[in-house]
């Protein structure tokens, strides 16, 4: 099953169904009036959603043209945002480039961060900056939607809380990261607004490559219309989404509707790219000495999408334009 939120002017937007080959949709507001709504009624409420996304999927009844640009993100706000950094590859070759060390307990224990949720970015939704010498770098990752997990929750029960799957670009300013991290307080101004895929998906519609808490596909990412990588987000993963969200459950109770991100997909793989600018740059650093590769600036467009084995996009693309949002409606 796939689901979205089309834009209606609120602040949770409208829940839709929407078919396999992401072409038709269909609002659902007698099943349930947004995503979170879904989620906090989920074993009541998913069977429905199902039924309807299957009269969908075969022609009964009315639908709509599924259209991105119409999309908000399909959790358009969450009660809470954490991120982990769950490839060791992306870690160290970004802690390279700040001379910082990687930790040994970091091989072990999951690096998290608690990012912003109040708002995220649509999938076509312009990400405005005040300044492009901020060091503007999108970060592809994938990520889940979680029902309820119990403070303490094993990796197993973590597991099977799972709702939902989707694609998320975490945007770093990375000229502003070194400066917070000094004060030993975290990340703040150098993470805005992430921007989430035009659907979120059930596990059970991932098949195959889906295996209970990582995803065994490529991720693709593109900066304006030329690919810099495709590494495979189930290669090189340190903590599934299960050890992720377990780590998040330690200490505190997980609310339906909390986003749990994987961090940058990396592969050591110099063959599969990068899904961040940071990791071209170390690269660089690496091989000859110093960086070539620009951060991003205003009227960049990145895009970043996954397909299955026949070529379909899964999640449809996050397919944003920076801008300056002195000139933007948005930000």
């Amino acid at each position: 099953m796939k689901l979205a939120t089309l834009r209606d002017g609120g602040r949770d937007g409208t829940l839709v169904v929407v078919d396999s080959g992401l072409t038709r949709c269909r609002p659902v507001p007698q099943i349930a009036a947004s995503l979170q709504a879904a989620l906090e009624d989920w074993p009541r409420v998913a069977p429905d959603l199902e039924v309807a996304a299957a009269m969908l999927e075969a022609g009964a009844g009315e639908s709509l043209p599924f259209e991105p640009a119409r999309c908000a993100a399909p959790l358009p706000r969450a009660y809470q945002f954490a991120d982990g950094s769950a490839y060791l590859n992306h870690v160290e070759l970004v802690r390279k480039a700040r001379g910082a060390e990687l930790p040994e307990s970091l091989r072990d224990d999951p690096l998290m961060y608690q990012g912003l949720s109040d708002r995220f970015l649509g999938p076509t939704e312009d990400a405005a900056f005040a300044d492009d010498d901020w060091g503007i770098d999108f970060e592809a990752e994938l990520a889940v939607i979680v029902g309820e997990v119990a403070m303490g929750a094993g990796q197993a029960e973590a597991r099977g809380a799972i709702r939902l799957v989707l694609l998320l670009n975490d945007w770093s300013l990375r000229n502003l990261v070194p400066a917070e991290l000094a004060k030993g307080f975290g990340f703040f101004q150098s993470k805005p607004a992430s921007a989430l895929s035009p659907v979120a998906v059930t596990p059970a519609a991932l098949g195959e490559a889906w295996d209970g808490g990582r995803l065994s596909l490529p991720l693709q990412s593109f900066v304006n219309g030329r690919q810099v990588g495709a590494p495979n987000a189930g290669v090189d993963l340190s903590f599934d989404f299960g050890a992720l969200i377990a780590h998040a459950a330690r200490t505190r109770r997980l609310s339906a509707g909390c986003v749990v991100g994987s961090g940058t997909v990396s592969n050591r793989d110099p063959a599969a790219g990068v899904s961040c600018l940071a990791e071209a740059r170390m690269r660089e650093i690496l091989d000859g000495g110093e960086a070539r590769t620009p951060f991003l600036r205003f009227g960049d467009r990145v895009r970043i999408d996954m397909h299955d084995a026949a070529g379909q996009s899964i999640f449809g693309a996050i397919d944003q334009m920076v801008v300056s949002s002195a000139s933007s409606t948005y930000g």
